[in-house]
């Protein structure tokens, strides 16, 4: 990281404009040279100017540009702290301006970027959210996905009315209910988008490699785990029925044998955790460091995160690889696939190849969200954007699930940040999720915190509900959120209409 030079006397306007003369500079040839890396994998024509200025803003973030900003706000200028959408014009308008105050010399004055320019990022931005998720609403800027439950398969009328209350965009999990589950869900969103006259696309989300309980033992009479306790996590049925300990089966037995002693675990998004005590031949025996003071009990399907621990699984199991079948046979109907534990372009490409092989011939291809949930794919995003929006509609999803286990609580607000300024660098939607509007969603009252939650969701292009008792209610809620905020800010940008409060 480098930094402004601090000896530099910043509060003069020349010394100013010399300093941001020099950093566009060094942004241009660095950017230039990141893009030159990436150029032979973009074929999207479209995406030349997006992955440019990704390029640039990556060159820009290399710089501690906090005395800058500093300098430049008492005169009234940006400071450059919503530059993600368009880099070069940002510093380019800011020098220019600097230049009419330090009276230079008029021939060699910088022109001031045209409006066009300036406003290029957020017309590329708007046009990959509509190759993604269809026509930007009149009156909401921000999509509303729902995660849809079985019972969109069987009740039409339930499907309807979630479009109705202003569903954008619908997610079915391929790891529950079947093809035959999934065919009806489809149908009927194709129907209720002929009665409603909207149109709602359909995201079909890959299961992956998630590490999950196959199969636990409890020892009679407990129910429960406690902290200081220990259970063995095996690959295979136990030998040990009546034993004194908790024992678990793991879906991914593979995955035992990356373990070492001191490596952490959480169970069950983190409501459980642990640390491998000792390895032995009988498995890998976790003693437990969280859990409530009433115990947590151990049930089949809840997931396991090993977060300092490189699994080095391929991102498509073969459940995946069946999916796909049914995915690439329905491809005039599925618009979205949503890739889980996606970590390196490689998975990018992976994905892509095995569609391509799939795809009857002439048929639409459908566009890929990547899901956001470990470091390794936090550091790798600026290649995955390109590997994915190089060849095809792309988008992210912060999977704040995962990702706050794999990464610690304590930084997903940070690495939130960090994404959705990245993502907005390349003009690439994001979809805020995870627990959005939880307690309304499957309760029916709303947390205070998580309606600000749902608030700030508006930075993104889309927010994702999952399913719950009360979901038509909350899309109803979330819509009417969005569409207030939507007129206080937009991304980063606040909207100073007139104000009524007082």
């Amino acid at each position: 990281m480098r930094s402004t030079n601090i000896d530099l006397d910043l509060s003069d306007p020349c010394i100013l404009l010399t300093t941001l003369q020099e950093l566009r500079q060094s942004v241009d040839e660095e950017g230039r040279e990141i893009f030159q890396r990436w150029k032979k994998q973009i074929h999207r024509q479209s995406f030349i100017n997006s992955s440019l200025n990704l390029a640039y803003y990556l060159a820009l973030r290399r710089h501690d540009l906090r005395e800058l900003q500093a300098a430049l706000m008492p005169w009234g200028l940006s400071s450059l702290g919503r530059i993600e959408a368009k880099v070069l014009p940002t510093l380019d308008a800011v020098i220019a301006t600097l230049q009419a105050v330090c009276g230079t010399d008029k021939d060699s004055m910088n022109i001031h970027p045209p409006l066009d320019a300036f406003f290029e990022g957020d017309r590329l931005l708007k046009q990959n959210t509509e190759d993604l998720f269809g026509k930007t609403l009149n009156k909401r800027r921000v999509r509303i996905m729902v995660t849809l439950p079985n019972e969109a398969a069987t009740n039409y009328e339930f499907l309807r009315d979630i479009i109705r209350q202003g569903t954008n965009c619908v997610r079915i999990n391929c790891a529950h209910d079947t093809s035959v589950e999934w065919l009806a869900m489809i149908n009927h969103v194709k129907q209720a988008e002929l009665e409603l006259g909207s149109s709602c696309k359909v995201l079909m989300d890959l299961s992956g490699p998630k590490t999950r309980i196959k199969f636990a033992i409890v020892p009679s009479p407990k129910q429960r785990i406690f902290k200081g306790e220990s259970l063995l996590l095996t690959c295979d049925l136990p030998t040990i029925i009546d034993s004194e300990y908790f024992q678990v089966i793991c879906t991914i037995p593979e995955v035992l044998t990356e373990l070492k002693i001191g490596t952490l675990v959480w169970i069950d998004d983190g409501r459980i955790g642990a640390y491998v005590e000792s390895i032995t031949s009988e498995g890998v025996w976790l003693k437990i460091t969280h859990a409530r003071l009433k115990g947590e009990k151990i049930l089949p399907e809840k997931g396991i995160n090993f977060p300092d621990t490189d699994l080095h699984l391929s991102p498509l199991t073969t459940k995946d690889q069946q999916d796909l079948d049914f995915i690439a046979s329905h491809a005039n109907q599925v618009d979205i696939i949503g890739y889980s534990y996606v970590q390196t372009p490689a998975d990018i490409q992976l994905l892509q190849q095995e569609l391509a092989t799939r795809l009857p011939e002439n048929s639409p291809i459908p566009a890929i969200v990547a899901k956001i949930e470990t470091p390794l794919a936090v550091s790798n995003l600026p290649e995955l954007i390109i590997q994915a929006a190089g060849k095809q509609p792309f988008g992210i999803m912060i999977a704040r699930g995962d990702l706050a286990l794999e990464i610690g609580y304590q930084r997903l607000a940070e690495i939130q940040e960090e994404i959705l300024w990245l993502c907005e660098a390349a003009h690439i939607p994001v979809i805020w999720a995870t627990q959005v509007l939880e307690n309304l969603v499957k309760h029916g009252m709303p947390s205070r915190a998580e309606i600000t939650d749902a608030a700030m969701s508006e930075r993104a292009e889309c927010v994702m509900l999952n399913k719950g008792d009360y979901i038509i209610e909350a899309v109803g809620i979330l819509d009417d959120v969005l569409t207030r905020m939507q007129a206080h800010q937009v991304k980063k940008t606040p909207q100073l209409r007139a104000l009524h409060s007082w």
